[in-house]
């Protein structure tokens, strides 16, 4: 393969996964909880963009759509989805004083009343929908075809990241996150609100989802009500690989996580490719085993609330 195909290629997966990751880092950062519901935030954010219709349930909700106004959309659609989980599934049990176990069995029960949604109303067929035509392009450069997709998908990603870190460094609210994630019960007694912080955090991550959803289904055209866990296991794992607590860390372990992935796929013999994430994975336990903090970790881990 081609060495600009396989970067192009390594840093598209790599920028899905860092954005996976940076969602799950920020409400772990505030709340010390993995959200293992954000993987189906983004399959509820590929969802939205269908509609059940009596003849069939593919019908896209797309057709006569601007990009920008499907993307807004799109994205708040996830991110109200977001907050109610946080006002519903977890303000409730925080403030009832429930442990981390609690919040996290909470988290699984959003997750599978999302898929149960999605089924209830699309049934478990995979559908096919197909959004920014012009993105399936591909362009010549130096010899070497590449998907505009990719191209794109790395350009968002890019985008994204200095927006939330621009909002980190100057917004206060950002500046509150950045405080809480740091040391969430010093925060609290500065005076900083728990409930928005939180309500924020959850917020950008839907976010973030939302933009998942619109990468994910532009490269792939297809939806499938497991779609998000895949990409949730690889986030979660990006998260503890860059260190848990850690937003750097969050989205240089995604990064890392998918052009490991992509190299592994190129460079290893064909016959043992089927392997890819065997190898993908003791690699990270080697990782883990040399830094069991990750690679930024360190910083205090413990229960917030």
């Amino acid at each position: 393969m081609n060495p600009l195909q396989l970067a192009v290629d390594a840093l598209s997966l790599g920028s899905q996964y860092a954005l996976v990751s940076l969602g799950i880092g920020l409400v772990f950062g505030v709340m010390r909880m993995i959200n293992f519901a954000h993987g189906d935030l983004i399959t509820l954010g590929a969802y939205a963009l269908v509609v059940p219709s009596a003849a069939d349930f593919a019908e896209p909700y797309i057709g006569g759509f601007p990009a920008i106004a499907l993307i807004i959309c799109i994205a708040a659609v996830v991110a109200f989805a977001a907050l109610a989980s946080e006002r519903v599934a977890f303000r409730p049990l925080r403030r009832r004083g429930a442990d981390g176990t609690s919040l996290l069995i909470s988290s699984f029960a959003v997750s599978y009343l999302i898929q149960s949604v999605i089924l209830f109303i699309h049934t478990g067929r995979p559908k096919s929908v197909s959004i920014f035509p012009e993105l399936t392009r591909q362009i010549e450069f130096a010899g070497v075809t590449i998907a505009l997709v990719d191209i794109a998908t790395i350009v968002v990603t890019i985008s994204l990241l200095i927006a939330v870190a621009a909002f980190l460094r100057f917004g206060r609210t950002g500046i509150e996150i950045r405080a809480a994630s740091e040391d969430f019960m010093m925060a609290r007694l500065i005076g900083v609100k728990a409930d928005r912080v939180i309500s924020v955090a959850f917020v950008i991550s839907g976010i973030l989802a939302a933009s998942v959803s619109l990468l994910y289904v532009s490269k792939t055209g297809v939806l499938d009500f497991r779609m998000g866990i895949p990409l949730a296991i690889a986030g979660f794992v990006g998260t503890v690989v860059g260190g848990m607590g850690s937003l750097p860390g969050a989205v240089l372990g995604g990064l890392f996580l998918g052009i490991t992935s992509t190299l592994l796929q190129a460079l290893l013999p064909e016959e043992m490719r089927p392997a890819r994430d065997a190898f993908l994975y003791g690699l990270v336990i080697l990782v883990l085993l040399w830094r069991p903090k990750g690679l930024f970790g360190g910083r205090n881990t413990g229960e917030r609330i």
